[in-house]
């Protein structure tokens, strides 16, 4: 079956020139047929191809009246599905000429005055070839741009899901207290990268007198970070059981994701911090799997310090090793005490000497602020972060979570 003529305009002056453009078309193969239409002004080509679509047009570049480069403009300004490959036709000592059409869109150029048969297959093969080229590269865009679309879409109720995994109220001690009357207050700030993120955290409310705090770093971030610590917290739903417990609660959560992990190509790892908050004792229970250390305020002393493993290590991240081991510390707690929570995003900013924020510069932070309310320092925190970072801003996911003891001892 062969291939439909096509579609070529001759825009030239003279009669003989044209005559000639079109004797030779015939020649030029059997796989290039041509269905092709004379006219002899600009005005009148511009008409035609308003009118009809050209594949091809031969523009003579010197025409009675308005030029070729009048009718390439107009061509050019029409929509890209619409416009056809043009070929300009000069004169003699015309390169100028032919290097300006070039620019504004010509896909090739003949010198009239040496026209035979091979230089027009030429020209004409190649100029078909970058329209085809270009109708693809326009094709793929388009899809691209729909792909885009649906993508910015998905990572849009993604965004909306991940925050709704976030507390959206925060439990009361007890139970049934008005959240003002809570024994603990929380407060939070999350910063995603992206549209998603690797961070979580969660509040889980064990008894009148005991919460657990978790808080998870998946690493890197983005729709597959986010996944993961979607896993995180189901596993961590189903734990509820022994949540009063943060060795084994770490410990069950690492056999478990790495259960998950070990059915999956891709390597996954999460650090974590999750500790329990118990007002009748008057105590912290805390355990770490590779996460950095929480920042206990003892506001009655004035008193900022990193929460210790004096007699152990904190254990490994979740999702590497099966044996895993995850010690239990304990810390006094007292009333006006706060307990901050946060992933390294945090500190993980550079400053405009190259310089990380880090730990000791957020230590030093919260000391100044001690005496602040929970939300102004966050925000307070997170300002001077970012503006010794500059315009760099945060590059990893930044949470940070604050637990005040509002009282501590029975919950009547």
């Amino acid at each position: 079956m062969s291939a439909a003529p096509v579609p070529l305009l001759v825009v030239e002056d003279s009669p003989v020139y044209a005559e000639i453009l079109q004797r030779l078309l015939p020649t030029l193969g059997a796989d290039l047929q041509f269905a092709s239409k004379w006219v002899d002004t600009a005005e009148k080509a511009i008409t035609e191809i308003s009118l009809a679509n050209y594949t091809l047009v031969l523009l003579d570049y010197k025409l009675p009246g308005a030029d070729g480069m009048t009718v390439l403009a107009h061509i050019r300004s029409l929509p890209s599905a619409r416009q056809p490959a043009v070929i300009m036709l000069t004169g003699m000592g015309s390169e100028a000429v032919a290097v300006e059409a070039m620019k504004r869109g010509a896909k090739d150029y003949l010198p009239k005055d040496s026209l035979d048969v091979p230089s027009l297959l030429r020209a004409i093969t190649s100029a078909l070839e970058r329209k085809r080229l270009e109708e693809q590269i326009a094709r793929y865009t388009s899809e691209l741009r729909e792909k885009n679309a649906q993508m910015e879409g998905d990572l849009t109720m993604a965004r909306e899901i991940q925050q709704a995994f976030l507390p959206q109220r925060y439990p009361t001690f007890p139970r049934d207290a008005i959240a003002p009357e809570s024994a603990l207050h929380f407060h939070h700030r999350y910063h995603p990268t992206g549209a998603v993120g690797g961070d979580f955290f969660d509040v889980i409310p064990i008894s009148d007198t005991e919460a657990g705090v978790l808080i998870c770093d998946v690493m890197g971030h983005g729709v597959r970070a986010a996944l993961a610590t979607a896993m995180v917290r189901a596993l961590a739903d189903d734990l509820l059981p022994v949540a009063a417990e943060p060795a084994t609660f770490l410990t069950e959560i690492n056999l478990r994701l790495i259960a998950i992990l070990t059915q999956t190509r891709s390597p996954m790892f999460a650090s974590a911090f999750y500790l329990v908050i118990d007002l009748a004792r008057g105590e912290l229970r805390y355990s770490s799997a590779g996460h950095p250390s929480p920042l206990l305020v003892r506001r009655s002393a004035g008193v900022v310090e990193p929460l210790r493993f004096p007699n152990s290590r904190p254990g490994p991240a979740l999702g590497v090793f099966e044996e895993s081991e995850y010690p239990l510390c304990r810390s006094a707690l007292a009333r006006h005490d706060l307990i901050v929570l946060y992933t390294d995003g945090l500190y993980e900013v550079e400053g405009t000497a190259g310089e990380e924020y880090g730990p000791d510069r957020l230590l030093a932070a919260v000391r100044q602020r001690v005496d602040l309310p929970v939300e102004q320092l966050f925000d307070e925190l997170l300002a001077d972060i970012r503006q010794y970072a500059g315009k760099q801003g945060f590059v990893d996911d930044v949470c940070i979570v604050g637990a005040e003891v509002v009282r501590v001892g029975s919950a009547e």
